[in-house]
């Protein structure tokens, strides 16, 4: 939603009647700026509470100068108030002093009750916008007197605005109002503030700019999810750190992205260092990225060829084969962060309100868009559970599939599955994913580059081993099972004194004994089960 969509929907709000009304946000100050816009737009006055300052007078859009408020009790004009009409159906009280009106508290409002006790009584209608008053409607007598403020504004015309993340609104109070979220700033938003940075520092100092127009797509990219004043922070930072702003700058954004994250709890930033995400085989799969890849890179493009942002995949197949580093690989191959759900843990951590948190869960995932959301054995989360567990795992599956089906965030979801009997039919209708990937075991060809790809990692010339062999004595073995077994033979061979050789890791590989063999069976119903209900991503 672009926030003059917002802007009309909230005026219709208040003009239909609707008194309370939560804009879910982050960002306090854009949510103040449109409700000064909201104001001048409806004809009426504006004020602002916090628990530190109460409740103060607003300055309108267009007008900063008219400014209001009233007293919470008896006449105005004894109160040195003037009553004055404007061309709208409400009356605007204007004080009679040259003070300015947001620097002025005329009445001691600080505390919740006080200043829900002032919209109570005060004789005409306005915009209230409270900040924080959210986690004080945990306490019932300040819902009770947010309750009776309301119903008196219904008849006065206006509305309490309250703002923040996550307000949960009392029973009583839900029929009276509506929730609404502010829409995450856009990339020409982010790239005003990174022109406007430029600018101002290019005053004060020399400052190099070293970005392509890829790199600029992928700062923006990298911004995204961020709030304007944060990104503004995170941009003047990464310039007067060395007076560049270059490539190099991404993934600090990116760190500031994963602070975020670890705040909330409930996802892990996986950080994707360069080389780590490597996969052997998998051709079919990474075909499929790869045609979706100039999607990404040129997204004005994929819009005018009705194009959107890819949804994601799922990943199916034999446990050790690459599902979880190709979450790994998207991410790298795209330049996006990734971001782990792991909905087990959320079983463990929240009884009773795993759907609540794996909804917020969600929600934060799509406030740093674009991204790739890995949810690793979603079969563990989405099983139906039926009566089992109190229904939680049914009320999950529908908090998933409904987000699957209406989210227009830009998140990749890469979800992977190793016991297809536990997954609910529900999820593998044609429509939730892009597509449905199985990974079976490696063959000859990538088992001897699992083979050339661990053992350059741990420092040994792949050049001096005999990896044909290797890859024979290795029949079906996973990508997994392989790299254990050349970890053995180095923990080996450091034992004996000696160096890895072609002989001691292929008596280690003879000593395995694969999951092909000890779960043969459980292999081939895999197997059957995909042969004509999935892709292949070899």
């Amino acid at each position: 939603m672009a926030l003059q969509d917002l802007l009309r929907d909230l005026d219709l709000l208040v003009r239909s009647s609707y008194s309370l009304i939560v804009l879910e946000t982050l960002e306090e100050d854009r949510a103040a700026d449109l409700l000064r816009e909201l104001a001048d737009r409806v004809g009426l006055p504006l004020f602002t509470w916090s628990v530190t300052r109460g409740i103060r007078r607003g300055r309108a859009a267009r007008e900063p100068e008219a400014a209001a408020s009233a007293p919470a009790r008896g006449d105005p004009a004894a109160a040195g108030w003037s009553v004055s009409r404007r061309e709208i159906p409400f009356d605007v009280f204007r004080r009679r002093d040259p003070e300015p009106a947001e620097e002025r508290t005329p009445y001691e409002t600080t505390h919740p009750l006080q200043a829900l006790h002032h919209v109570e009584m005060a004789p005409a209608g306005a915009i209230y916008h409270f900040r924080g008053l959210g986690e004080h409607l945990k306490d019932v007598t300040i819902a009770a007197k947010l309750h009776d403020a309301v119903e008196a504004l219904a008849g006065r015309k206006g509305a309490i605005v309250v703002t923040g993340s996550g307000v949960d609104l009392p029973e009583a109070l839900r029929p009276h109002g509506a929730t609404v979220s502010l829409p995450l700033p856009k990339p020409a938003e982010y790239r005003g503030v990174m022109r406007e940075v430029i600018t101002e520092l290019s005053k004060q100092r020399g400052i190099a700019i070293e970005l392509e127009q890829r790199d600029v797509t992928r700062l923006l990219n990298a911004l995204r999810g961020m709030g304007l004043a944060e990104a503004r922070k995170v941009i003047t930072r990464a310039i007067l750190d060395d007076g560049v702003l270059s490539p190099d700058d991404i993934p600090r954004v990116l760190r500031a992205k994963a602070e975020a994250v670890a705040r909330d709890g409930l996802l892990e930033f996986v950080p994707v260092a360069e080389g780590e995400a490597k996969v052997a085989g998998l051709a079919g799969l990474k075909d499929w990225l790869s045609k979706r890849s100039a999607a990404l890179a040129d997204p004005k493009r994929a819009e005018e060829l009705g194009l959107r942002f890819p949804r994601g995949i799922l990943l199916l197949g034999v446990p050790g084969c690459g599902k979880s580093l190709s979450a790994k690989m998207v991410a790298a191959e795209w330049g996006l962060p990734l971001l782990r759900l792991d909905p087990a843990a959320l079983y463990d951590k929240y009884i009773g309100e795993s759907e609540k948190n794996f909804r917020r869960a969600l929600e934060t995932a799509s406030r740093l868009q674009p991204a790739v959301l890995w949810i690793d054995e979603i079969e563990k989360a989405l099983q139906g559970g039926g009566d089992s567990d109190g229904g939680t795992s049914t009320r999950v599956l529908g908090t998933f599939l409904s987000w699957m089906q209406d989210r227009t965030a830009e998140l990749f979801v890469v979800a992977t599955a190793n016991d297809v009997a536990r997954l609910p039919p529900e999820l593998l209708r044609k429509g939730r994913f892009d597509e449905l990937f199985f990974v079976d075991l490696p063959g000859p060809a990538e088992r001897e580059e699992i083979l050339r790809l661990h053992l350059a990692r741990r420092k040994q010339k792949p050049e001096a081993f005999d990896l044909p062999a290797l890859s024979a004595a290795a029949d079906g073995f996973s990508g997994a099972e392989i790299e254990q077994a050349i970890v053995s033979a180095l923990y080996a061979a450091l034992a004996e004194g000696g160096t890895l050789s072609t002989e001691l890791l292929r008596a280690e590989i003879g000593r395995t004994h694969p999951l092909s063999r000890t779960r043969a069976e459980d292999v081939a119903r895999l197997r059957a089960w995909a042969a004509d209900r999935t892709v292949s991503a070899g």
